[in-house]
């Protein structure tokens, strides 16, 4: 979830960054008593997002600064639309512009890219996920951006859920259909019937051991989509089912008609190009 705390230390760290000691440019050429309006304009067709990060910016360079007629989060807008009217001290506008349209631009890029893969499988019941591939430091952003394109959030950090992936059982000695079983007997009691448990495996004869272990989830890595659609049968209703492993938007598609429940995909977050908006003045 996108706190006021979390876009407040995103902001600030932003401009600690960008304006160390003072915009030295602005402060030499622009008139303290110098007003302009400016407007967020889309240079290209996409999703939104980011608003938050944009009014924050502008709060905290010069509070007089006004962000008008915002669009919201997660609104498509065309080539040419207005996003927001920014108004205020000359000096302040021009000073927050580029930490505000680095964020905006960002996050509506991602939030871009995740619509397109949500609507790529809008004819199945399949959700689209992202994944821990994400800037460090901007994760909660990045993936507040994700869900304002559609998509669902996977787990936030290695705190909140079990994932227990090909190196984790390579680390436990699980080579073979017995020694997986052993290795994850009797990790729903030590984690609480309130964590969920999810497996990773790459080859359909590692579903069964993994079954008895009575895992929340099953991550199917890399498989065909023949072999997709022979694990969501061998599974049924016994655990949720996901697919993941270079997904892209002319796989999706039939990745998601298997019958596969969750798609994570890390392009949404690593892959996303940031889209281009503007801020024009007058």
């Amino acid at each position: 979830m996108l706190t006021p705390h979390l876009v407040s230390t995103a902001v600030r760290t932003a401009l600690a960054e960008d304006i160390p000691w003072g915009d030295l440019t602005v402060s030499l050429t622009i008139p303290a008593d110098a007003t302009v309006t400016t407007r967020l304009v889309a240079r290209e067709p996409g999703v939104f997002a980011g608003g938050p990060l944009i009014i924050e910016t502008f709060r905290q360079v010069d509070p007089l600064v006004r962000v008008n007629e915002i669009v919201p989060e997660g609104a498509a807008f065309l080539a040419g639309d207005v996003l927001a009217v920014i108004a205020g001290p000359a000096r302040g506008v021009l000073t927050g512009e580029r930490v505000a349209l680095n964020f905006s631009q960002r996050l509506s890029g991602i939030a871009t890219l995740t619509a397109r893969f949500v609507a790529a499988v809008a004819h199945t019941p399949a959700r689209i996920a992202d994944t821990r591939k994400t800037t460090p430091g901007l994760r909660a952003l990045e993936k507040h951006a994700v869900r304002a394109g559609g998509g669902a959030n996977h787990r936030f950090s290695l705190s909140d859920a079990i994932m227990v992936k090909d190196n984790h059982l390579a680390a436990l000695g699980a080579r073979d259909a017995e020694s997986t079983t052993a290795a994850l007997s009797g990790l729903r009691e030590r984690a609480g019937h309130t964590t969920s448990i999810v497996v990773e495996v790459d080859r359909l004869d590692q579903i069964p051991p993994v079954l008895a272990a009575r895992p929340t989830g099953i991550l199917l890595d890399n498989f065909s989509c023949e072999d997709l659609r022979a694990g969501v049968a061998l599974i049924g209703d016994r655990a949720i089912v996901e697919a993941s492993g270079g997904v892209t938007l002319d796989t999706v598609g039939g990745i998601a008609e298997t019958g596969v429940e969750v798609i994570s995909v890390g392009q949404l977050t690593h892959g996303a190009r940031a889209l281009d908006l503007g801020l024009d003045a007058g």
